[in-house]
């Protein structure tokens, strides 16, 4: 069985809002990413998912939490251990244009990290390096002397996957990849990250809004609302036995193609609720189609429901066995 290699112990970030309060964009978050695992991170926009890469990437500092990588709590890691930390922990961001100095080759953008880290002794040694690196993502040595707005998007974003495993990373955050790619191109990067892995044994936080490229390439998956974990299962469970109401509304918006039978959509009514000072009660209720009073007072807890799938829903077994879309893509018709 894998070890772990990253863990959030009870992460949280909030933001000083003058005048307002504080915006609770990460509450209280915990999870384990193992060697050689892909960690599914998927919600709507402005859930929290990439402030939780950003404070993984310690580009943000957390109001609270640890964060261990192999067992080392990396917020308390000196400036010799988060030197070594920068070569073991990559970020692949969601712009791959702005990502890139627009003043810079592809040749200089790849080869920043080797001259930085002093690795290689010579500029001819340093060259021989980010050929090697492009040959493991498949880049042409032609476009070394290109800028980044010669590129296309797809092109641009390998060139962040490549400088990413300059310093042989090997855990890497993948904050919305694809999200700004053409369906094709999105196949292509996805793939590519995927035979790394399995050539590499790389770990990736696989962060996106979309449930079908989250399937496709994660071994688990976390669903966020509103700064909190709301499920976390392994793929084949959160998508043959969707749990949480917010979950299966998700599920239900995943686009497919069907012949001869309608699937039934869930469009969430009613406003979301302010993540500056969120009070009692669950956040997704004001959305909830199942909420009761309790809901409305008490905070469900994200509860062990079976081995390896944790559910934060008082009533996760009714959503899950009463709903219409259980039995056909796990969803829920809306009442009206």
């Amino acid at each position: 069985m894998s070890s772990p290699l990253v863990q959030a112990q009870n992460l949280k970030k909030y933001f000083k809002i003058k005048g307002r309060g504080e915006l609770h964009a990460v509450d209280d978050v915990s999870f384990t990413i193992n060697e050689g695992e892909t960690f599914g991170l998927v919600g709507e926009s402005g859930c929290g998912k990439s402030t939780i890469g950003n404070l993984v990437m310690r580009l943000l500092d957390p109001t609270e939490g640890k964060l261990l990588y192999r067992g080392k709590n990396i917020y308390e890691s000196s400036r010799e251990e988060k030197t070594e930390l920068c070569k073991k922990m990559q970020i692949i961001f969601q712009d791959p244009y702005s990502s890139l100095n627009p003043r810079k080759t592809i040749r200089s953008i790849l080869g920043e990290s080797y001259q930085i880290q002093k690795i290689g002794k010579s500029k001819e040694e340093q060259e021989m390096l980010v050929r090697e690196l492009c040959d493991r993502v498949s880049i042409s040595h032609g476009i070394l002397d290109y800028f980044p707005h010669e590129l296309d998007g797809g092109m641009r974003q390998v060139v962040g996957i490549a400088r990413a495993l300059s310093l042989s990373a090997d855990f890497i955050v993948c904050d919305e990849p694809v999200s700004s790619l053409d369906v094709s191109v999105q196949a292509k990067v996805i793939n590519l990250l995927m035979d790394l892995q399995k050539e590499l044994g790389l770990s990736y936080l696989f962060i996106s809004h979309d449930l079908s490229v989250v399937k496709h390439i994660s071994d688990r998956i976390a669903v966020m609302y509103l700064g909190e974990i709301v499920e976390q299962a392994d793929t084949k469970t959160m998508f043959a036995n969707t749990m949480h109401p917010y979950s299966l509304a998700l599920l239900s918006a995943v686009p497919q193609v069907s012949v001869g039978k309608k699937v039934e959509r869930i469009v969430l009514q009613g406003d979301v609720p302010s993540p500056i000072n969120p009070g009692v009660g669950c956040r997704f209720a004001p959305r909830c189609w199942m909420a009761s009073e309790r809901c409305k007072t008490e905070s469900p807890k994200l509860t062990e429901v079976e081995p390896g799938h944790f559910v934060s829903c008082f009533y996760a077994d009714k959503a899950s066995a009463n709903s219409s879309l259980a039995k056909k893509i796990k969803g829920v018709k809306k009442n009206d």
